[in-house]
């Protein structure tokens, strides 16, 4: 199937690994001109254009904002790392608005910077990638729960505003895919109780109905099709990549 994206430009955060990797090299074989942005500067491929982006950063946010407006892109892949595994019980002020900080409000820049090129266009396609704990909490991942929440709502605000411009703004949730971070969280959860890694991965595959951890792969097809000429009618959608693991309707 051609998704009419040969030519298009993307801008794709987090892409130097797991879910942003996948999806800017999935992008790129549909004939899409990447920018992979990440801490590293470093792209997954070579024909991909590599840019150095802390989100963290005030500073590099602003460069990106800045660039975006003399330089616009028909895409943007919206893509953050988590904050630190914890209770709600006992966060502090502190550490709810540093997660708001370095999560959501660069995000919310980068788009606003993004928006007036597509808008010119009359065509544009906004893709978050957010997480299963929106829809349903993960425990010990408070602040994620809470500051994803908060992307969900601007998300689904942003896609009424601006389909009027032949602009798409849809957010794929991630359930147990098989990438660094979520290795890292299963890591953590066999330290607390005590259990070994392949124990605490069994268990978690067998509260998932395809009985699997989902690939990279296959979570970057679903963001490429969502920025697609095909999916130009599915806008304030979350669409979920768990294998069946979010019971909820």
């Amino acid at each position: 199937m051609d998704l009419g994206l040969n030519g298009k430009t993307a801008l794709v955060l987090g892409a130097s690994r797991g879910l942003g990797a996948a999806s800017a090299k999935l992008l790129a074989a549909e004939g899409v001109h990447v920018i992979a942005a990440s801490r590293s500067g470093t792209a997954p491929e070579e024909d991909m254009e590599g840019l150095s982006l802390d989100l963290s950063d005030a500073a590099a946010v602003s460069a990106l904002v800045e660039r975006l407006g003399k330089q616009p892109v028909d895409i943007l892949v919206n893509n953050c790392g988590g904050p630190a595994a914890g209770p709600a019980k006992g966060q502090g002020a502190g550490a709810w608005q540093a997660a708001f900080e370095s999560m959501a409000s660069p995000l919310f820049d980068i788009t606003d910077a993004s928006l007036p090129g597509m808008i010119a266009k009359g065509w544009g396609r906004v893709v978050t990638i957010g997480s299963s704990g929106v829809v349903q909490p993960i425990p010990n991942l408070a602040l994620s729960n809470g500051v994803r929440g908060a992307i969900a709502g601007w998300s689904k605000t942003l896609a009424e505003e601006v389909a009027p411009h032949g602009i798409t703004v849809n957010m794929v949730l991630p359930g147990r895919i098989a990438t660094d971070r979520v290795a890292q969280l299963d890591g953590i959860k066999a330290e607390k109780t005590g259990t070994s890694l392949d124990a605490v991965q069994e268990a978690s595959r067998k509260t998932i109905p395809a009985g699997r951890y989902g690939t990279p792969e296959e979570f970057g097809a679903m963001v490429t099709f969502l920025c697609s000429v095909q999916a130009a009618y599915v806008t304030g959608s979350m669409l979920r990549v768990d294998g069946g693991m979010i019971r909820g309707l």
